[in-house]
């Protein structure tokens, strides 16, 4: 599976029931209870880096990657946009791009 194809499967469950879709649920609940599940996710996928457990750390980021792309879907940002981003920053080195940031704040 890619992103996009798990862009377009949470997509098919947000528009479900929440009584059928955990996923319909969770986006239900609202953008402060996706973002909180996307925290912990992420908490989660450090703890398992940081200990070294690589079968966690697997499962974690499954569930990171997941998440992310739920508060993207309720924030109404389609992954493309991300990806233009990603690709935006890819067109210099890290080093440069990450000096041009800071400079703006």
């Amino acid at each position: 599976m890619n992103l996009e194809t798990l862009e377009a499967r949470i997509a098919i469950r947000a528009a479900a029931s929440p009584d059928e879709s955990y996923t319909a649920r969770l986006i239900a609940r609202g953008m402060e209870k996706c973002a909180q599940k996307l925290g912990e996710e992420a908490t989660e996928a450090v703890i398992a880096a940081v200990t070294g457990n690589r079968a966690e750390l697997v499962k974690e980021s499954a569930d990171l990657l997941y998440h992310l792309l739920v508060v993207l879907k309720a924030a109404d940002i389609p992954l493309a946009e991300v990806m233009v981003e990603l690709d935006a920053r890819t067109a210099q080195s890290g080093l440069a791009e990450k000096a041009s940031r800071t400079d703006q704040h």
